[in-house]
């Protein structure tokens, strides 16, 4: 029969993923890491600075792609259920890739048309209409990213064992943040980095600048998606076909149960009864929530910061995130090779929390130096503390998930980090603006932000504490026997 598990092959299992195949596959994440430069790096800095677009509202727009990550969960179990090419993730993959490309270069458009509309008419309707178009535009950009990401990530699962795991997290996360590097990088060299500093008048009151201005970032927008592109299919191509275990996984699973291995069964609503059946996987994800908020609060406020307290340009402020990623790189692969093998996930995720809370307060100080040098020491230690905190929670993220519902999990916990950015993002916005109002000069309002994030790290290393993972396996492999066994019954 068609839906009989064949166990001939259930022996033969896929071969070890090879160090250089990690790197390999890490290439889609530096492709991510470019992209999230040029939408949260380079579009939050001019549409707060140069086009004098209100900070909540700008927050607003580089949020969206975050608030719309509810479908991480949909498209993930779609992934477990579904293969697109004959594929179960690199389908997924490459046309999350072409659409979130061509979507970046549309949302700059989009983004244009609404500065020239504050400029010249003000906050009225056609404005109005601008900005909702953008945000829609910001949305659709984030359901493509989530389509592409959620499957690359289960993807990881697919294709590791529990012992390789945090290599291949601290392997695949630290090329994330060379991509922030390299993006910074590429954007200072792309655009022009002379002119008169940012000032609080709309860059449309100067043509000449404008029409200069608009002609690199087009550019940009046009260059870099289109290499991001081709990296996504180099990374992906043919890895799952010769290293997944994920259908050699479910197969042992139902000779196990005593049930048949037919993919299709999983349907949304068995597969989120499964991630509901631990308290632990609520405490993760509350986990996850606040550690997120804590470390991207200032996310899109530091370009700004940059501009307004220290008078930098726009190229200067982009290559910030040079600093930053260059420390989260230094994180990332250490924590995955020296830190997390030594300490233990768990420990060595509550490390980099408490670091992460000690660089908000450097970056304070930094502000009230207006030194260039502490600021970017600042960021480069906060990047550091960022990928320890990271390393040792997408260890353990790994760890909290299934393997039978990989795609399900990995949306869930997807989900959440996105939800805590989207929050924390639109959070620093309103912080900001508030601070503005409250204070007489930037630099206090900006320090707002900053104190906020070292209060919420805290509170995220308090739930971390209560996690269990033991807990969570013997909860979640009690969920998936039952959910089979009701099937054949």
């Amino acid at each position: 029969m068609n839906n009989q598990v064949d166990t001939a092959n259930l022996d033969e299992q896929p071969p070890k993923l090879p160090l250089i195949q990690m790197f390999r596959i890490g290439l889609f994440q530096m492709g991510l890491g470019i992209m999230s430069l040029l939408i949260a790096g380079l579009l939050n800095r001019l549409m707060i600075n140069e086009l004098t677009i209100p900070a909540t509202l700008a927050a607003g727009f580089i949020a969206m792609p975050l608030f719309v990550s509810p479908t991480r969960v949909w498209f993930g179990q779609t992934s477990d259920a579904k293969t697109i090419f004959g594929t179960h993730r690199s389908g997924y993959v490459w046309i999350g890739a072409v659409v979130f490309a061509i979507i970046a270069f549309v949302l700059t458009q989009v983004m244009w048309k609404l500065g020239l509309s504050v400029h010249e008419i003000g906050w009225t309707g056609i404005t109005y209409a601008w900005a909702v178009l953008l945000g829609a535009m910001f949305a659709i950009y984030g359901m493509a990213i989530s389509f592409s990401s959620t499957p690359f990530a289960a993807m990881l699962v697919d294709i590791s064992d529990e012992e390789d795991r945090s290599k291949l997290v601290g392997i695949v996360w630290s090329m994330l943040m060379v991509g922030i590097v390299i993006g910074a990088i590429a954007v200072s060299r792309l655009l022009p980095c002379t002119g008169a500093p940012p000032s609080e008048v709309s860059i449309y009151a100067n043509s000449d600048r404008l029409a200069q201005l608009q002609k690199a970032i087009n550019s940009v927008f046009i260059i870099i998606p289109v290499a991001v592109v081709g990296l996504s299919f180099f990374a992906t191509y043919g890895v799952e076909k010769k290293y997944s275990r994920y259908k050699l996984r479910v197969a042992q699973n139902h000779i196990l149960n005593g049930t048949t291995a037919t993919e299709d069964k999983l349907s949304l609503g068995r597969a989120l009864r499964v991630l509901t059946a631990s308290k632990q996987t609520g405490l993760f994800f509350s986990f996850l929530l606040m550690m997120t908020i804590g470390i991207f609060m200032q996310d899109a406020i530091m370009e700004p910061f940059g501009g307004a307290v220290f008078g930098m340009s726009i190229c200067a402020t982009t290559q910030l995130n040079a600093a930053f990623g260059t420390g989260t790189l230094i994180g990332l692969s250490s924590s995955g090779f020296l830190i997390v093998p030594r300490l233990g996930k768990e420990n060595s995720t509550k490390l980099g929390c408490y670091l992460v809370a000690a660089s908000c307060a450097l970056l304070l100080i930094s502000g009230f130096t207006q030194k260039t040098w502490a600021l970017q020491a600042a960021l480069a230690l906060f990047g550091f503390a960022s990928g320890i905190t990271t390393s040792g929670a997408l260890s353990l993220m790994l760890d909290l998930t299934a393997a039978e519902t990989a795609g399900t999990f990995i949306g869930a916990w997807g989900l959440s980090q996105a939800i805590a950015r989207g929050v924390a993002t639109l959070s620093g916005g309103i912080v900001l603006d508030i601070g503005k109002k409250i204070f007489s000069t930037s630099i206090y309002a900006y320090s707002f932000v900053f104190v906020c994030e070292a209060v919420v790290m805290i509170i995220a290393v308090s739930l971390l504490s209560r996690v269990n993972v033991q807990e969570f396996r013997t909860d979640a492999k009690q969920a998936i026997a039952a959910v089979f066994a009701n099937e054949i019954d």
